[in-house]
């Protein structure tokens, strides 16, 4: 049986660009196995970076990730390590996220930009005789984390699975959950694939058994060559906010001697003789020009950096935004807002706390007025709550300082995404999707 076959509108898109991809599922699942497996049965790993892996003879996969000191006396993933490889399909840039509980923070960071995850299943964890079994908490809220982040492609890595006696029937059960969880959550697998990752079986090359777990379908690595990038919000009215002032060039050529607002167009595309409005100031002005990354003048879209220029000399500064004047409701700010939140933080989150909140390159005060509720991950069911304890995901009602233009997350990753810091210890406490 074959369950990773691709929905017909992706095997249209483009996949010469580079996938951002991530591992993520509960401890020792793995994750940095899979990895370092990836890295070595594609070439990407010089030979002196292996022999520097090597315990007892054999290469230690993990190490090729675990980058932290702390990692390799302990033993496990703390931050997420980025490695860069690529095949004759394509380039990837694949990210190692923890599976403790205590830094979920860095697997949402590492989500929130990423175009795919693959989400691991330890076998050798889970009662496989079981038909309905049930599955481990972490791999339940890892899985809502990346559906609530908007991480276009989620596949299922079923591991270990050269270490239980009936790999078949340990494969069938364990996909079946999968299956069952996936609905319940709304959640779109793109596959469900078995794999060793230790030994290397279905993750660069076939396994040598064929049909090996009942599996016909490809290999991991060839599934991840033709899944697509996350598509740039174009469709949207223009949003580009402000990271970078570049006060008056002496090069006329390039911005007419005034100043330059550099950025990274969030919606839209940017161009000449569009109608803006500066937030929060409410200031019009037409664009005039706009550079490249490279200051060469053209349409930008989004998900690109830009030099704005502006047909008048107007107050902008590193945290505003720039909006189409015409975007009218669409983009019309609220100092009220519900978001979905997924809590970071030590301590408990309550009503009345205070934090400081990020939207784009802007920081404004914001207070928590309500807790609406709690996700319950393992029923997946909404529960009144009156406090949400680290990594929980629940619903709560922020009120801004000022207002933001934020668009709820389903409709843009960039105009829908809040992060909360504690305005004591300047800590990150929670990662918010506008509802």
């Amino acid at each position: 049986m074959n369950t990773a076959t691709l929905a017909p509108s992706d095997t249209d898109t483009d996949t010469r660009a580079a996938l951002r991809l991530i591992t993520c599922g509960s401890v020792d699942d793995g994750k940095s196995t899979l990895i370092g497996r990836l890295l070595v049965d594609s070439k990407a790993v010089l030979q002196d970076h292996l022999a520097g892996v090597q315990r007892q003879g054999e290469v230690d996969l993990a190490q090729l990730t675990d980058g932290l000191s702390a990692e390799r006396e302990q033993g496990i993933t703390i931050d997420v390590a980025y490695r860069y490889f690529s095949t004759e399909e394509r380039k990837f840039i694949i990210g190692d996220a923890p599976g403790h509980e205590q830094y979920t923070r860095n697997m949402v960071t590492a989500a929130s930009s990423a175009d795919a995850a693959v989400v691991m299943v330890d076998a050798t964890k889970l009662p496989w005789q079981d038909a309905g079994l049930a599955l481990l908490p972490q791999t339940r809220r890892h899985s809502l984390l990346l559906k609530l982040l908007r991480v276009p492609s989620v596949v299922f890595a079923v591991n270990k699975l050269d270490a239980v006696e009936d790999s078949a029937t340990a494969f069938v059960h364990i996909r079946d959950a999968l299956t069952r969880f996936a609905e319940d959550a709304g959640i779109t697998a793109v596959g469900i694939v078995p794999v060793s990752a230790l030994k290397g079986w279905n993750v660069v090359d076939a396994p040598e058994t064929a049909n090996w777990c009942g599996y016909e379908g490809p290999t991991l690595l060839s599934l991840l060559e033709h899944l697509p990038v996350t598509q740039a919000d174009t469709g949207l009215p223009l949003a580009f906010p402000v990271q970078w002032v570049e006060k008056f060039s002496g090069s006329a050529d390039t911005s007419q001697g005034r100043r330059v607002f550099w950025g990274r167009v969030a919606t839209g595309i940017a161009q000449p003789g569009q109608d803006i409005k500066v937030l929060p100031s409410g200031q019009t002005a037409t664009v005039s020009q706009v550079l490249d990354h490279v200051r060469q003048p053209g349409d930008v879209a989004a998900n690109h950096s830009a030099g704005v220029v502006l047909d008048r000399e107007v107050d902008v500064s590193r945290g505003d935004w720039l909006v189409a004047a015409d975007a009218g409701e669409a983009l019309s700010p609220e100092r009220q807002i519900s978001a979905t939140v997924a809590w970071l933080d030590d301590e408990t989150l309550v009503p009345g706390r205070v934090y400081w909140a990020l939207h784009g390159h802007r920081w404004i005060k914001a207070k928590v007025q309500r807790i609406v509720h709690r996700i319950d991950i393992h029923t997946l069911g909404e529960q009144d709550a009156q406090s949400l304890a680290p990594n929980d995901i629940g619903r709560i009602e922020l009120a801004l300082q000022e207002p933001v233009a934020a668009l709820p997350y389903q409709q843009s990753r960039a105009l829908g995404a809040l992060v909360l810091v504690d305005t004591a210890s300047h800590k990150t406490a929670g990662a918010l999707m506008v509802a």
